[in-house]
């Protein structure tokens, strides 16, 4: 198939979470033999901070964030494509996009993939106008990179003709054990931006820890925590490339996942952090959340804290030893089971026939 995909950045990870599970995704899929072209605003500075070049897998479009930039996009990825899809928080121009691609004929396959979907369908329940509930039903299709039944019971009654999670997962090709560096050095680390519904819980299972341990030492990697009030045992390094993500994982005793506050409710969400670190060869300690379970053994691949207070316990307690048993068992269970070369194929297994169904509806 021929699918163009509008998202935030295939090339930039600046303020964009989402952008190693699009790398990863879209990777696998082309292997499988699609033809994939990614259209991207140019918006908030992301091509100034660029991670990698334009993909040898991946047609790369940058359009500019303005109305005409992405009419035009639109209508040049319609006129090509087999599958359209459109991911959720591409940052400027979303709701015009959303309601554009729901109108698309029928001949394309019109694809929501949903990269906050907890989010969104909190945002959907709060506003009875909210645009997506009528645009929702034309889509032929919604994905999600997690929230387990949840998510997919309220989006069908939302009006979605049916919904299915991908997972996030691991490129074992981009995150791997590297050399550690002083300067990420420490016994627990960090890596999130600074979002107001993740803020909070960083503060509960993060940086309170840190104050409360002050023989420890911490390292806060992502953009907006400079003007963030911290304890002196906190070192702030801001923005982290997805190239130096594996030393930033791999120099640490250990290293914490904070989900954002809807994931956390909805649980079955494991961020694409999760995947990165334990790839990265990390000993994983992560808030609690539903569903953890069904990617790491609690206790045994991975450690799990409902609390600061458990998180502080967890880290008192973490031998070198142990947390090296841990991320070796937590690193093998994910390349058997949670790569995107398994969600790729769940993809195309989920597609299967998409050609046919289109070249019918001509």
């Amino acid at each position: 198939m021929k699918i163009c995909f509008f998202g935030s950045s295939l090339v930039s990870s600046y303020w964009n979470g989402a952008a190693t599970y699009y790398r990863g995704m879209l990777k696998q899929i082309a292997a499988l033999g699609h033809d994939i072209t990614f259209f991207e605003p140019d918006a908030f500075e992301r091509q100034a901070h660029r991670d990698i070049a334009d993909p040898d897998w991946a047609r790369v479009v940058v359009y500019p964030a303005t109305a005409d930039g992405w009419r035009s996009s639109l209508d040049a990825a319609a006129r090509s494509a087999d599958m359209l899809i459109k991911a959720s928080g591409v940052g400027v121009f979303d709701r015009e996009l959303e309601a554009a691609v729901a109108t698309l004929p029928s001949r394309t396959m019109r694809i929501y993939w949903d990269v906050d979907a907890p989010a969104t369908l909190e945002a959907m329940a709060s506003d009875p106008e909210h645009h997506l509930r009528a645009a929702i039903a034309s889509y032929d299709m919604v994905l999600t990179y997690g929230g387990g039944d949840g998510v997919v019971s309220t989006y069908r009654a939302m009006g979605a003709r049916d919904c299915v999670p991908i997972y996030n997962a691991l490129d074992p090709q981009t995150h791997f054990p590297s050399p550690p560096r002083a300067d990420f050095n420490c016994d627990l680390s960090l890596l999130a931006n600074r979002l107001p519904d993740r803020e909070q819980r960083v503060e509960h299972f993060f940086l309170d820890v840190a104050h409360e341990l002050p023989d420890k030492s911490f390292v806060l990697g992502g953009s907006g925590w400079e003007s963030k009030n911290t304890a002196g045992n906190v070192r702030k390094v801001g923005h982290v490339g997805t190239g130096a993500h594996n030393a930033f994982f791999g120099s640490g005793l250990a290293t914490l996942n904070v989900n954002r506050d809807s994931m956390a409710r909805y649980g079955f969400s494991p961020p694409t952090r999760v995947f990165e670190a334990i790839g990265a060869g990390a000993c994983l300690i992560t808030d609690q959340w539903d569903g953890i379970d069904h990617f790491l053994e609690p206790d045994r691949e991975v450690l799990v804290a409902a609390s600061g207070a458990e998180v502080a316990g967890h880290l008192g307690a973490l031998s070198i030893d142990r947390a090296a048993a841990i991320a070796s068992r937590a690193r093998a269970r994910i390349l058997t089971q949670h790569t995107y070369r398994h969600r790729a194929r769940q993809f195309n297994h989920l597609f299967n026939g998409s050609s046919s169904r289109i070249e019918a509806a001509e």
